[in-house]
């Protein structure tokens, strides 16, 4: 299997350097999405203080025609520090900063700005997402497959355990410490059905959060994947055929959802989202659904994208209603249909739009 360069690179040479003292110096590392909705950049600035909170840090700027978002005449983005954790690379007290993108004019590039407007607090929104990913080598092939072939057939791999079932467990390991040093809100993990694909979940969160912390967990899995040389992909259909595709499900509910008899507002959230499958489908992959459609076919534990369905412990539907909430009849639901390379912004704003603003139609509310 291929792995880079840099892999082979001594990393107790590197050690000796990051134990070196680095004064009253600090090193913050600003993160931002760039113009395909998916990539992640960064570059970092020295501090001369640590920062206490967002507030006391200052704002950046960025070549926008280098990351797919501006023209070369106009290239200067403004970078916003938008939520702070601790770094757990360069290790305290030196900090990553995710960041908003704001363009030559102020204008939001991202969907951060236009979903804080969204969330009422008073609703307490709270968010979970199952981000599932593949494990692969710089040449694209899936991690411990077979060179000129395939591994067995699904079955033995999800949850599984020994050398011939878990493929890339120490990055798995490395990627859930560093979440936890680092602050993320991570809360599980586990191998998922298709062999070299994972799935770690965030939450819950409230509100913005979950975007926040969805990610900065993702950066996080680029950088580990990146010192053992490999590469963590978000194809919702990585390899086609008969294996899993990788989603992001989302989980869902709101204070009247998690009280006594919150049942009734869960099937009024549903009842909602089923009037606005599409619009949910455009929103739940970076290019308008068209990497869903070769995940959602019906197959696979998926619904199929051209239909909207609903049921308990089904995972086979768009909106999976889990046992336990039928039985206590509150809690929460969990919608299946986001992509792995979805924008966790605009899955937590369309969520909110439907089932908190009662919007209808296949267009979002201008406000």
């Amino acid at each position: 299997m291929a792995t880079s360069a840099s892999a082979s690179l001594s990393k107790t040479i590197k050690q000796q350097y990051m134990e070196l003292p680095q004064g009253d110096k600090v090193q913050a590392m600003y993160i931002w999405v760039d113009g395909t909705g998916e990539g992640l950049r960064c570059k970092t600035r020295t501090l001369d203080f640590e920062p206490k909170s967002i507030e006391d840090l200052p704002e950046w700027n960025f070549d926008g025609s280098s990351t797919y978002q501006a023209e070369g005449s106009n290239s200067d983005m403004y970078l916003i520090p938008a939520a702070m954790f601790r770094d757990p690379f360069r290790k305290d007290p030196n900090k990553l900063i995710l960041c908003e993108v704001q363009k030559y004019n102020r204008k939001p590039a991202v969907f951060k700005i236009t979903c804080t407007k969204l969330i009422f607090l008073d609703q307490h929104p709270w968010f979970g997402m199952e981000q599932e990913y593949t494990i692969l080598g710089t040449d694209g092939h899936p991690f411990g497959w077979p060179s000129n072939g395939f591994p067995g057939p699904q079955g033995p791999y999800y949850c599984g355990v020994g050398a011939d079932k878990a493929y890339g467990r120490d990055i798995v390991e490395a990627h859930y410490r560093a979440c936890l040093y680092a602050g993320v809100n991570i809360c599980g993990t586990n191998a998922e059905v298709m062999p070299a694909q994972w799935e770690f979940q965030v939450g819950p969160c409230e509100g913005i959060d979950m975007g926040d912390h969805l990610w900065v967990a993702r950066f996080i899995l680029h950088r580990v994947c990146e010192d053992f040389g490999v590469v963590a992909s978000f194809d919702p259909k990585p390899i086609p055929g008969n294996w899993n595709g990788a989603g992001c499900h989302t989980n869902f509910s709101t204070k009247e959802m998690r009280e006594d008899g919150g049942l009734k507002a869960i099937e009024e959230s549903i009842e909602k989202l089923g009037k606005r499958h599409e619009y949910h489908i455009r929103a739940y992959d970076p290019k308008g659904g068209l990497d869903n459609a070769r995940r959602l076919t019906g197959h696979h534990e998926t619904s199929n994208i051209h239909e909207f369905s609903a049921g308990v412990a089904n995972r086979g539907a768009s909106i999976r209603i889990p046992r336990s909430v039928g039985q206590e009849k509150r809690g929460y639901f969990e919608d299946r249909r986001p992509s792995a390379n979805c924008d966790p912004y605009g899955v937590t704003e369309a969520l909110i739009r439907t089932c908190l603003l009662s919007e209808e139609g296949e267009e979002p509310t201008d406000y």
